[in-house]
């Protein structure tokens, strides 16, 4: 068994880990902080596939930003049990039931599928290497690229203006 196989199965059983603990844990921050594990670990697995673009803008967008954000939005709702509503057992049980047809129906569809005995290149190619995304972003797609940077640049260009004219309406009617 070689290496690229066991950090495959660790990171395996840690993402599968950390997704049942998301679903398990009764604290929605726990809950988020094994969000992120499970990011990072898809991340390992994504360098396995020598993806390394996919495994960094899954840490910066996924990992960085977006749980970031859900765990600031979390803390400011400030979830507690005395302050939830306690739901009823019928609630309870229509969750349940809807639950294990969406079970149903994926072990129907998953059921007939054809498994293909195509194995990935672990660590061989070069298919997701950062080296030709950016000759196909600068040689084939430059003008798609700049054009978007340049909409991008407007875009905070006319977001600093929209502020800074609502920061001096209200400082200036707050003088008077």
């Amino acid at each position: 068994m070689g290496v690229t196989q066991i950090l495959f199965w660790i990171l395996s059983v840690l993402a599968v880990f950390s997704a049942l603990m998301v679903v398990a844990s009764k604290n929605p921050v726990y809950s988020v902080l094994w969000l992120i594990l499970i990011f990072f670990a898809i991340s390992g697995l994504y360098l396995l596939l020598n993806a390394q673009f996919l495994a960094i803008v899954n840490i910066i967008v996924y990992a960085g930003a977006i749980m970031v954000l859900f765990l600031f939005v979390i803390m400011l709702m400030n979830l507690n049990r005395d302050n939830e509503p306690q739901k009823n057992k019928w609630m309870k049980f229509a969750g349940i039931v809807s639950g294990g047809c969406l079970l149903l129906v994926l072990v129907a569809a998953l059921k007939n599928a054809e498994t293909k005995s195509a194995v990935a290149e672990m660590g061989t190619g070069n298919i997701g290497l950062i080296e030709n995304l950016g000759k196909a972003l600068f040689n084939d797609y430059v003008i798609p690229f700049e054009i978007s940077s340049v909409l991008f640049l407007s875009a905070m260009v006319g977001a600093v203006v929209l502020g800074k004219k609502e920061a001096s309406q209200n400082s200036s009617s707050g003088e008077s």
